[in-house]
């Protein structure tokens, strides 16, 4: 599992932990610490960086997007386009939850689970919703 995470990522920790499937565009643009977990069915679409901290477990079928596309026709037939995502450390991201591109979860967060994050998470609170809004405070 080292051998794959060093060949496919941009940075990986020794403690990094992928279940199969799990699903890239192309892996070098992602960045992780150690002790990160991915379950089964993750999808990163890292056109952009995509930076994840220490001691973070992402749930079954995540998915984290940094690519975005502009409302005008012509401008979206030229090139891609995308916003950097950065997972803070100590951060669990509940199953088939949807992290938006130019998004950044503070530390020590709860994403609930079929989430969609659109916009930033501040540290030590737990989100949830379609968009994600705060829930409460983890003090």
């Amino acid at each position: 599992m080292r051998d794959v995470c060093r060949k496919l990522f941009g940075s990986g920790g020794d403690t990094v932990w992928l279940e199969p499937p799990f699903r890239c565009d192309y892996g070098t643009n992602i960045y992780l610490d150690e002790k990160v977990y991915f379950n089964f069915d993750c999808v990163i679409l890292d056109v952009c960086e995509v930076r994840i901290g220490n001691h973070v477990f992402i749930a079954p079928g995540v998915h984290i997007y940094t690519a975005t596309h502009p409302l005008e026709a012509e401008l979206r037939r030229t090139q891609e386009f995308g916003k950097p995502v950065t997972v803070g450390n100590d951060v669990w991201i509940g199953g088939k939850a949807v992290i938006c591109p130019g998004v950044t979860i503070g530390d020590c967060s709860v994403i609930g689970a079929g989430s969609v994050v659109t916009k930033d998470v501040p540290p030590e609170v737990v989100v949830a919703g379609n968009p994600a809004k705060v829930i409460r405070r983890l003090d």
